[in-house]
């Protein structure tokens, strides 16, 4: 600051003093111009006179440093000029100032040179007889005065210019060293310029505001730290450089890390592989769920990008403890795998022997009714076998399925078709909206997945109801959103929807059909596939599924 004013103060001194030095030099430059073309017309009308009285024998006494003086006849014809021989001279009669005097008694006129850097004034006098009486001086103009002065004007310059900048110096401290002794800690006690006061008023509240403000933060901080710290859950909050900005205990214990180690990389938490390719993974901007073995701890490790103006900025990592929960899924695989295993080939001999009866092996009148009942059930048992092996092997991630290129809207297309006969038995209306989008997936699991849906859709429907189904993207991600008009499915339910043989309707189960299975199927092929599945649903509404497929690699 101090330099800024110092420049300030030496710039305005150089600018006032050649403002000042320019425009008195004009002044008198002026003045003087003046006040010789005044001794011109004087010296002029005394010469008169004496021309007058004494002719041509007036001009044998004029004093050596006399003005130019020229005597001209009417014709133009140079009679006399003192400084130059009149033989060699001109006719002066197309001279301004001649004819000027000719005409009105008396004539003016200014001529300046250039290559001499001076003007040359003019004053002309008409005589009695007709003749004219010229007398004219030279004056330095202002470029040629300043030629002839620049030393004299350089040394004023750089004494004014030692002095503005000795002056300008004391100054500038002077101005800047109250404020350099301020005291910003107690804004209000400072006794300095009264132009500083308001600021010093805004800095006290700045003050008091931001001392609140931190000791506001302080608290929430202290609140936050005591509810994490009692979480079962394991909490980390990261940066985009993998540094740990906050945790709890929880997450130290689930990961088996030290305290110490909870100040630096998250990395250095847990070494694993899989732990590392998930902070990879959402540090690159993607949502993550994973189950992973942490010192012989099953744990579900879920973890979200923070984003800031469309960057990662961060992630928050959650980390759950569900092996009880994972031995009990393991244990439901495999009842599940041994009931079917065990069902399927006595049910098939059922639905055969009730293919056999239904062709009419048997009375007709006894048989056919109850055949038909049998092969009815088989099937649905059959069905309810298929189902249960599709989801062990989802669980298991041992389908045999490879991607391929699938055209969305076709494969909704060809679904609806397939279901048509079931809305209208239903009384369901079914819509398909949307571009043709393709992506690269499994297509029987994209398929199973996407056929249950539709089929719950219709199910769980209302007559008259509808059915929507709608391809688009979110962002670059394929995206289907299946919704219907239906009976919704409230909070608590929608936590529960995806467990195998869950009902929501358990009242109207065999009046509906099916197996129980369809959304634990959808469940499991959205994890086989790496898609998202959320379900946004009102009680008595309806409800919306929407699956989310991840990017073409």
């Amino acid at each position: 600051m101090t330099k800024r004013i110092f420049k300030s103060i030496i710039l305005a001194s150089v600018i006032v003093l050649l403002a000042s030095g320019g425009l008195t030099m004009g002044v008198l430059y002026n003045h003087f111009g003046n006040q010789l073309e005044e001794e011109l017309r004087t010296e002029a009308e005394f010469l008169s006179i004496a021309v007058e009285n004494e002719g041509m024998a007036a001009f044998d006494s004029l004093p050596a440093e006399a003005e130019r003086i020229t005597y001209i006849d009417t014709d133009g014809t140079v009679l006399f000029d003192n400084e130059s021989d009149t033989e060699n001279m001109e006719n002066h009669l197309d001279r301004e100032e001649i004819q000027e005097a000719m005409e009105d008694g008396s004539g003016r006129a200014i001529r300046e040179s250039d290559t001499l850097s001076q003007r040359t004034l003019y004053y002309a006098l008409r005589l009695s007889d007709g003749r004219v009486l010229r007398v004219s001086s030279t004056q330095y103009n202002i470029p040629g005065l300043l030629g002839g002065m620049i030393q004299p004007l350089l040394i004023i310059l750089i004494i004014t210019a030692v002095l503005a900048g000795v002056l300008a110096s004391r100054l500038a401290k002077n101005i800047v060293n109250p404020l350099n002794h301020l005291d910003l800690d107690h804004p209000e006690e400072n006794q300095t310029y009264e132009e500083v006061a308001p600021l010093l008023t805004k800095i006290n509240r700045q003050q008091k505001s931001l001392q609140a403000e931190i000791a506001e933060a302080k608290r929430q901080q202290e609140e936050f730290s005591i509810i994490t710290d009692n979480m079962e859950e394991g909490f980390l909050v990261i940066d985009s450089h993998t540094e740990v900005l906050s945790y709890n205990s929880s997450a130290l214990k689930l990961l088996g890390a030290r305290p110490q180690d909870a100040r630096q990389s998250v990395l250095a938490l847990n070494r694993s592989e899989s732990f590392q390719n998930t902070v990879e993974k959402v540090l690159g901007g993607q949502h993550v769920i994973s189950n992973q073995e942490f010192q012989g701890i099953t744990c579900q490790v879920a973890a979200n990008p923070v984003f800031q103006d469309g960057k990662v900025t961060g992630a928050v990592i959650l980390i759950l403890d569900v092996t009880e929960k994972m031995k009990g899924e393991q244990m439901r695989r495999e009842f599940t795998a041994n009931v079917s295993h065990e069902l399927k080939t006595p049910l098939t001999s059922i639905s055969g022997f009730a293919e056999i009866i239904s062709d009419g092996f048997v009375k007709p009148e006894d048989t056919k009714k109850f055949a038909g009942r049998i092969f009815k059930e088989a099937q649905r048992l059959i069905t309810l076998v298929n189902d249960v092996i599709k989801i062990s092997q989802l669980d298991e991630g041992k389908l045999p399925y490879e991607k391929e290129t699938i055209d969305l809207y076709e494969m909704a297309r060809e679904i609806l078709k397939r279901m048509e006969d079931h809305a209208k038995n239903e009384g369901v209306h079914l819509y398909l909206y949307g571009p043709h989008i393709k992506t690269n997936a499994v297509k029987s699991i994209l398929d199973e997945i996407l056929y249950n849906l539709c089929d719950n859709g219709i199910k769980y429907n209302k007559k008259g109801g509808s059915l929507t189904v709608t391809i688009g993207q979110d962002e670059e991600r394929p995206q289907i959103t299946v919704e219907d008009t239906g009976i919704g499915i409230s909070e608590e339910d929608q936590k529960r929807i995806f467990e195998r043989f869950y009902r929501v309707d358990k009242s109207h189960s065999k009046a509906i059909g099916g197996t129980g299975l369809g959304l634990s199927i959808v469940k499991h092929g959205t994890m086989f596939l790496g898609a998202d599945m959320k379900v946004e649903s009102t009680l008595g509404e309806g409800s919306r599924f929407i699956l989310t497929l991840p990017e073409d690699e």
